[in-house]
């Protein structure tokens, strides 16, 4: 799974999700991408199961970007403790994804595979998405 080889600080604060995101806003990469519509954490989890649903629809043809990364550690504390005595430990990564964000890439397939893969991938996240294409930056599903 995704997570950092090397952190400064092993743990941080939640922070917040204000605002549309200015980078990574753009298909740079492939012909279809798929495109967060509202704020979130994506979990490393979420991100490896969306890549193995598109990599399977696909057939081993065409290629996918992966253009976020889960660099923010999320901490939990364990069930029945008292309160007090310090934050929990890091328990898995996420990235912090704005509205606007394109999340993956496929490209070198032809539109009805690239759009059932990625309408595949939708369903790993618990954010809502959708398909854009470079021709028209507009919603296909």
């Amino acid at each position: 799974m995704l997570m950092p080889k090397k952190t400064k600080y092993r743990k941080q604060m939640k922070g917040r999700m204000r605002g549309q995101a200015s980078r990574g806003n753009s298909l740079n990469f492939g012909d279809f991408g798929l495109q967060a519509t509202s704020c979130g954490w994506v979990t490393a989890r979420q991100i490896e199961a969306a890549r193995r649903t598109i990599v399977r629809e696909m057939k081993r043809r065409g290629k996918v970007w992966i253009r976020i990364f889960p660099a923010k550690p999320f901490t939990h504390k364990p069930p029945e403790t008292r309160m007090g005595s310090g934050k929990g430990n890091v328990e898995y990564y996420v990235a912090v994804v704005k509205p606007g964000r394109i999340m993956f890439e496929v490209g070198g397939l032809d539109a009805v595979t690239a759009i059932q893969a990625l309408k595949n991938a939708q369903y790993k996240f618990s954010i809502k998405t959708k398909i854009v294409s470079k021709d028209d930056a507009g919603e296909h599903a």
